[in-house]
């Protein structure tokens, strides 16, 4: 597929969903993308991307941001503890917020530097034993320990389990939000976007469907 033709189901989803489209920002998952395939993503006019690596993110993006200019790039893969200083200064949002001990060192600092990017608590929807993220039985009081470190929580983000129907995954996120009066839901990607939409999701992480298939080898 490419970037103009998600752009057009993007649209297409809000309308459905009686949804402004200007409400739903599209993350271009660059992740292990070669760099011509990102750069001509960049050429279309994507401003915001998504990076699962943080030492990939600090490989492309200082160049990529002084080249193309102002953007923003979110990191929606699982963070190390010991990469959370450079993290802090390379990404825009971070959408793995998953455990106590992050919070801690996320909050010390964001008091150090005086700042810190927009944050989205994982969400382990579908409790997967392997998988990351607060439980959703776990999440009100995690939500609450942010916040008394005074953590910017802009919402939740979630992965639903492989294989199984998104949709219900994405409206227990939605009310998860909505009981601790959070607007940001990340959720939804290449194969599942428009379900997202519908159910809510703020930012939809978007990979395979615009740059084509990863090869990581």
């Amino acid at each position: 597929m490419s970037l103009p033709a998600i752009q057009s189901r993007l649209i297409s989803a809000c309308k459905a969903a009686g949804r402004d489209p200007s409400d739903v920002t599209l993350i271009a998952v660059s992740k292990v993308q070669p760099l011509e395939l990102v750069r001509a993503v960049l050429v279309e006019g994507q401003k915001v991307f998504g990076e699962n690596y943080v030492q990939e993110a600090q490989g492309k993006w200082p160049d990529l941001r002084a080249e193309f200019g102002p953007l923003e790039v979110h990191m929606i893969g699982p963070l190390q503890t010991n990469k959370a200083k450079v993290a802090m200064d390379l990404f825009d949002a971070i959408h793995t917020l998953d455990r106590p001990s992050l919070a801690t060192k996320l909050a010390n600092l964001a008091q150090q530097r005086g700042s810190c990017p927009k944050l989205f608590i994982q969400i382990n929807t579908g409790e997967e034993p392997q998988k990351a993220g607060v439980l959703p039985a776990d999440t009100d009081a995690f939500i609450a320990t942010a916040r008394a470190l005074d953590l910017p929580i802009t919402g939740l983000m979630c992965i639903p389990p492989e294989g199984e129907d998104s949709t219900p995954h994405f409206n227990a996120l939605a009310a998860l939000a909505a009981r601790n009066g959070l607007t940001g839901l990340s959720m939804g990607m290449s194969g599942d976007f428009e379900a997202a939409i519908a159910a809510g999701a703020t930012h939809v992480r978007v990979g395979s469907a615009i740059f084509g298939a990863r090869d990581y080898s």
